[in-house]
């Protein structure tokens, strides 16, 4: 493992962090040492420098995980502009107003994407690359030399969704990204014998993460565009895949999956985030890799990633997010911002070099959202005030209890939807569950209850309901118990509790 290394340095030297013949990318072009990742790296840098594009530029990218695309990030932020990835699930629309709001000078994307856009989709001055011509830029020319840019200079706009509006760029760092390249590899304990398949998007920050800790430890990312939970096992058999990252929809996917020794045994780490894991689930992963470590984390794209629990506590503390992540600072602080008694809820609020700059082109929601940390903080200066409703114990580790916006008021009464979503999955009847508060005008909201059930399951609502009966208290019992084939997803591969609750309330 590469030792923890405090001080940033412009996100493009993380082709520097492996040995010269070690492999660094394995993908349908084959495989490329960490030498030619630099040179690849340099190439592709240099012609976008060629490119008529000034300092600071946005270049986008609307790609599936070709090379290109896992390139990008190092390659222009070398050449001193700023990355955009789209997510490649993204429809046109979606597409469209990231590229207006970032103000792209130019994006690199497939034929198929390219005339799906209307002709005033893009920015009028944003030149089309396709993405055929952007790998053979890898391949030519002489490459740049790796940058000496001031790792506090803008690096990528990733675009987050929220409960409400438009997709918002954050604005990450040379900084942001390169300590937190270094802070997952050191505590997840990446060596360079590592392979990691890359099955996230490289769009969200948990998904360009996989390649860019893997680089920092001088191991192998795997990027896999995947159709079904089999095309990952056979990679990870294929490949002898040792980490894996996912969110509990994703490995729900994989539990129901036919797992051979070969792929059970070869995964030393898997890693959540963007969820809970449900304690069943939790039990077949143990199962069904019985040589891996589990961690399961938190993080938020303002603030990259913040927490992570120590794999010998998952069993104990199984609802925990654990403590801070090197180069992380989180408090939890009552309404008047001092700090929270322990187990006493709060808000969740972090600080430290891994806090992003803001949103673009917003000021107005960087001033509710990014706002002076707690005097308390050791790191003082700008903090993230989360939302996100959190606890902490005796021992320092954490738990999440939801956000504000989405906790249940109902008979008086504050309920997590977390903790009937896992009493739901609990009752192994359903394979996926969302809690929702619906306005009443008794209750003040009911609860209503959206499940996934087991095919195997004939009677999985009444099987439900007993159990739910047996295990909660009254003022937790769903009103209504919704049934559905499928629950639909966020870009992110997320349960979308946004879009649930929109039809929900319509």
């Amino acid at each position: 493992m590469q030792p923890l290394d405090p001080i940033p340095k412009p996100l493009d030297h993380l082709t520097q962090r492996g040995r010269a013949g070690d492999v660094a990318l394995i993908d349908a072009q084959g495989a490329l040492d960490f030498a030619g990742l630099e040179q690849a790296v340099g190439r592709l840098a240099a012609a976008l420098g060629g490119a008529g594009l000034d300092p600071g530029d946005r270049v986008a990218s609307w790609l599936p995980k070709t090379r290109v695309a896992c390139l990008l990030p190092l390659a222009a932020a070398r050449a001193g502009l700023v990355h955009v990835p789209i997510n490649p699930i993204l429809r046109r629309a979606q597409a469209a107003h990231i590229l207006a709001d970032s103000g792209a000078s130019m994006l690199i994307t497939n034929a198929a994407r390219a005339v799906s856009l209307d002709e005033d989709d893009r920015p009028l001055m944003c030149a089309l690359v396709d993405d055929r011509q952007a790998l053979q830029w890898t391949t030519e020319g002489i490459p740049l030399a790796p940058s000496n840019r001031d790792p506090d200079s803008l690096a990528a706009l990733l675009y987050t969704s929220g409960s409400t509006g438009r997709p918002k760029g954050v604005m990450l760092s040379h900084a942001n990204m390169w300590l937190g390249a270094i802070s997952v590899a050191h505590y997840l304990g990446f060596q360079p014998e590592d392979r990691t398949l890359a099955v996230l998007p490289l769009a969200f920050d948990y998904g360009q993460n996989q390649l860019l800790s893997a680089w920092a430890a001088g191991g192998a990312a795997i990027p896999l565009d995947y159709l079904t939970a089999r095309d990952v096992v056979r990679a990870v058999c294929r490949h002898d895949v040792t980490t894996l990252a996912g969110v509990p929809p994703l490995w729900v996917q994989l539990m129901e999956a036919d797992w051979p020794d070969d792929g059970r045994n070869s995964m030393r780490r898997l890693t959540n985030s963007g969820g809970a894991m449900p304690r069943a689930l939790l039990r077949k992963l143990r199962e069904t890799f019985p040589r891996a470590n589990i961690h399961l984390m938190y993080g938020l794209t303002e603030a990259f990633r913040s927490s992570t629990l120590d794999p010998a506590l998952v069993d104990v503390h199984p609802h925990s997010v654990g403590k801070a992540i090197p180069f992380a600072e989180l408090l939890v602080v009552d309404a008047d911002g001092t700090p929270a008694a322990d187990g006493v809820p709060g808000e969740l609020v972090h600080a430290g070099p891994l806090v992003a700059g803001g949103y673009w082109n917003d000021a107005a929601r960087t001033a509710e959202r990014f706002r002076p940390a707690p005097a308390e903080s050791r790191y003082g200066g700008i903090a993230v005030w989360s939302g996100d409703r959190a606890s902490r114990d005796g021992e320092g580790l954490l738990t999440i209890l939801g956000r504000e916006d989405e906790m249940i008021k109902t008979s008086g009464n504050r309920v997590s939807p977390g903790e009937i979503e896992e009493a739901a999955l609990a009752s192994g009847a359903v394979a996926e569950a969302a809690a929702f508060g619906i306005p009443d005008e008794r209750l003040g909201q009911a609860i209503h209850l959206v499940v996934r059930v087991n095919s195997e399951n004939d009677d999985a609502e009444g099987r439900l309901r007993a159990w739910l009966k047996r295990e909660l208290p009254a003022h937790m019992q769903p009103r209504a118990i919704e049934v559905r084939a499928t629950l639909p997803l966020s870009a992110n591969g997320k349960i979308d509790r946004a879009a649930l609750k929109q039809e929900l309330r319509a």
